[in-house]
């Protein structure tokens, strides 16, 4: 029996840069940050030599785990990747007061698309922006949580 989702995950080059968004700009409370290696390892990721350093934060009801391979040797990732690109398209988080925060993270220096969008017939303030490495970040104000519509994105 499946019980939900846990966490989603995110390798990068560079773990304190990604730690300095998600936990210091963002907010998300850092449960730890440890070193990896081993067999067991190396059978999970099916990747002979794995090591390197993970993060696990949380936020509300859901984890981030944050990556740092150094070994094997990693290929760098594609920070201008549109989200029509099959993979792991954004993450998103639920947010209070959408346009505190949008004016808040643009002073901080966080790309976004577009200022926050009317979505769902109004049920659903929402903007993209990308943290450090590239990876797209919903930030989402739910402003009518009866709708339908306000599950869908």
């Amino acid at each position: 029996m499946i019980r939900g989702i846990h966490h989603t995950s995110i390798s990068t080059g560079n773990l304190e840069r990604l730690l300095g968004f998600y936990r210091d700009l963002v907010g998300i409370d850092v449960l730890f940050v440890a070193d990896f290696s081993g067999e067991e390892i190396e059978n999970v990721t099916a990747l002979p030599g794995a090591k390197g350093k993970v993060a696990m934060l949380r936020a509300a009801n859901a984890h981030i785990e944050l990556f740092e391979y150094a070994a094997p040797t990693p290929r760098a990732g594609d920070g201008e990747r549109p989200v029509c690109d099959h993979g792991l398209t954004h993450l998103c988080f639920d947010v209070v007061d959408l346009p505190a925060e949008y004016a808040r993270l643009s002073a901080a220096g966080v790309p976004f698309h577009c200022p926050p969008q009317l979505l769902g017939r109004g049920t659903v303030l929402t903007t993209y922006a990308r943290d450090p490495d590239g990876n797209v970040v919903e930030f989402q104000e739910i402003l009518n949580p009866k709708s339908r519509m306000a599950m869908t994105f």
